[in-house]
C-alpha cells in the first residue's frame, strides 16, 4: 500500500526544478515531514535521522546533504 500512497504524493505534489536540475529546498523539506512520519510509525530510524537533518538545515539557512534529499524524496518509491 505504501507505493501506492507515493504514486499520489508525486502526481499530486507539483516538484518545480531549478535550474541546477535538482528539487527546490523547500519541496525536501515538505517532503522530510511526510517521510518523518512515516519512519516514526515503521521504526526507521535512518530515515528518521535523515529527515531531521534536511528539517535542521532548512532551519538553519543551509543545505542538506545530497544523500540526505535522496532518501527523503525516494523514500515513497
Amino acid at each position: 500500500m505504501l507505493p501506492q500512497f507515493g504514486t499520489a504524493i508525486r502526481k499530486n505534489k507539483s516538484l518545480p526544478v531549478d535550474a541546477g536540475g535538482s528539487a527546490p529546498e523547500k519541496a525536501s523539506v515538505d517532503a522530510a515531514w511526510l517521510v518523518l512520519e512515516a519512519a516514526n510509525d515503521l521504526g526507521d530510524h535512518a530515515a528518521i535521522a535523515a529527515c531531521r537533518r534536511v528539517i535542521d538545515a532548512e532551519l538553519n539557512g543551509t543545505i542538506a546533504g545530497s544523500s540526505d534529499i535522496d532518501l527523503v524524496l525516494g523514500y515513497f518509491r
